[in-house]
C-alpha cells in the first residue's frame, strides 16, 4: 500500500474517531452556552422594558398630543390587560404562559412585567419579546470542532510519518535486495534450462529432470514478477491487438509441468479468437500470477478451471481453484504480504497484478471461501475488448 494514502486513511480515521468522542463534552458546551445566551438576552429585554417604561413616564396626557408607542426593529411590545387581553401590542407570537417572569418559548424570548395599576393606559402588564437566536453559538462550535480536527489531523499524519519511516526502510532495503537478487539469480536460471532442453533433446524423458523443469519456471515466474517490479516504472508498456485466447492457452501449457508435481489437473474452457489491445508483458504477468497461485495453493490432485468467455459488453478470464481459500481479501494486494508464510515467495505478485489492471481499468471479482477455494474473475471491457 502507498506510504502516503495509508497515512491519509489512518490520520482521516483518527480524527473521526476523536470527532465522535467530543460529541459529548461538545453537547454540554453548547447546552451551557445557550443556557448563557438565554440569560443575557434576559438582561436585554429588562433594558428594552426599562426603554418602553420611560417612554411612557415621559408622556403627558394633558398636551393633548397622541402617545406614538416606542417601536424596535429587534424587538416587539405590548400592552395587556389583567386578563391578558392585548390593549396594544406588536408581539404576534401566541404567548403560552401569561404571568409575570421570564419565558422562553420556541425559539422566542419574552419577558412580562407587572404594571402598577391604572398607572399605563390601564394595563396591568408589558410583554417585550424577541427571536433569541443561537447562530452565534453554533458559529463558534463549528469553528472550534473545525480547529481541533485540523490540529489532530496533522499530529496524526506527523505522527504516523514518524512510527512508518521503519517500515519505509525495511521496504527499501527488501527492494535492493530484490535488485540485488535479480543479477544471482538470472545467469543460473538460464544455465538450467538451456541444459535441461538440451538433454531431453538428445535422451529418454527423465521425471527427476521434469521436476527440474518445472521448479525452474516457478522461479522464472517468481524472477519475471522481480523484473518487471524493477522496470514498471521507467519503462512505458505499448498496447497491441493480441490474441487472448491462444496467448491464455500458452500460458496454461508453460505451467502444466508445474501443476503436475502436485498432480494438478488444469482444465480450460477457452473461447476461440478473443482479442484484446493489452500489452504482452503485463498481461504475462496477469496470467502466470494467477496460475502460480493457484496452483501453489491448491491442495495435491486438485483441479484449476481456467474459463474465457465472450459476453455481449464484455470478455471475461476467470482462474478456479479448489485450494485454501483466502482469509484476509483486503491485504492480499498489499505488496510483501503473504497469508501463508509456509508457501514462500516475496509475496509480490498480486501486488503487481492489482497495479497493471487498476491502470488498464480491468474489473476484478474474487470469490473466495477460507478452506474451500478461490475465483479470480477478470473482466475486459472496450477499448481493451477488441470487437
Amino acid at each position: 500500500m502507498n506510504d502516503n494514502l495509508y497515512a491519509l486513511k489512518n490520520a482521516f480515521l483518527y480524527t473521526m474517531l476523536v470527532a465522535v468522542l467530543m460529541l459529548i463534552p461538545t453537547y454540554l458546551y453548547v447546552t451551557y452556552m445557550k443556557y448563557v445566551n438565554e440569560i443575557q438576552y434576559e438582561f436585554t429585554l429588562k433594558h428594552q422594558s426599562h426603554l418602553v417604561l420611560r417612554a411612557m413616564e415621559e408622556f403627558d396626557p394633558k398636551e393633548e398630543k397622541a402617545f406614538e408607542y416606542p417601536r424596535y426593529r429587534s424587538f416587539q411590545s405590548g400592552l395587556y390587560d389583567e386578563h391578558f387581553k392585548p390593549i396594544f401590542t406588536l408581539v404576534k407570537t401566541q404567548l403560552k404562559i401569561q404571568k409575570a417572569g421570564y419565558y422562553v418559548q420556541d425559539g422566542y424570548a419574552y419577558l412580562i412585567v407587572a404594571l402598577p395599576e391604572h398607572r399605563y393606559f390601564d394595563a396591568t402588564y408589558l410583554v417585550v419579546g424577541g427571536n433569541l437566536s443561537y447562530a452565534r453559538i453554533y458559529q463558534d462550535v463549528v469553528m472550534i470542532l473545525l480547529s481541533i480536527a485540523a490540529f489532530i489531523f496533522v499530529l496524526s499524519l506527523f505522527f504516523l510519518d514518524r512510527f512508518a519511516l521503519p517500515f519505509q526502510r525495511i521496504n527499501k532495503r527488501l527492494d535492493q535486495f530484490i535488485k540485488d537478487s535479480m543479477h544471482e539469480i538470472n545467469t543460473p536460471l538460464s544455465i538450467i534450462n538451456v541444459n535441461i532442453d538440451l538433454y531431453n533433446r538428445s535422451n529418454p524423458t527423465n521425471k527427476y529432470l521434469q521436476r527440474i523443469k518445472a521448479a525452474t519456471k516457478t522461479l522464472a515466474t517468481l524472477y519475471n514478477d522481480m523484473d518487471y517490479l524493477i522496470k514498471n516504472e521507467r519503462l512505458s508498456f505499448e498496447y497491441e491487438r493480441l490474441n487472448l485466447s491462444r496467448y491464455l492457452q500458452e500460458r496454461i501449457d508453460y505451467f502444466s509441468e508445474v501443476a503436475a508435481l502436485k498432480n494438478i489437473i488444469i482444465e480450460s474452457q477457452i473461447e476461440e479468437d478473443v482479442y484484446i489491445m493489452f500489452n504482452p508483458t503485463q498481461l504475462q504477468r496477469v496470467i502466470d500470477n494467477n496460475l502460480s497461485n493457484a496452483i501453489k495453493y491448491s491442495h495435491e490432485e486438485g483441479k484449476i478451471e481456467v474459463v474465457l468467455k465472450r459476453f455481449e459488453e464484455y470478455y471475461e478470464m476467470s482462474f478456479r481453484d479448489e485450494g485454501v481459500g483466502i482469509e484476509d481479501v483486503n491485504r492480499i494486494f498489499e505488496r510483501y504480504y503473504r497469508e501463508n508464510r509456509d508457501k514462500g515467495g516475496f509475496g509480490i505478485g498480486l501486488n503487481i497484478v492489482k497495479s497493471i489492471i487498476d491502470k488498464a481499468g480491468i474489473e476484478l471479482q474474487i470469490n473466495s471461501l477460507y478452506g474451500k477455494g478461490s475465483i479470480f474473475s477478470y473482466k475486459f471491457y472496450p477499448p481493451i475488448a477488441a470487437k
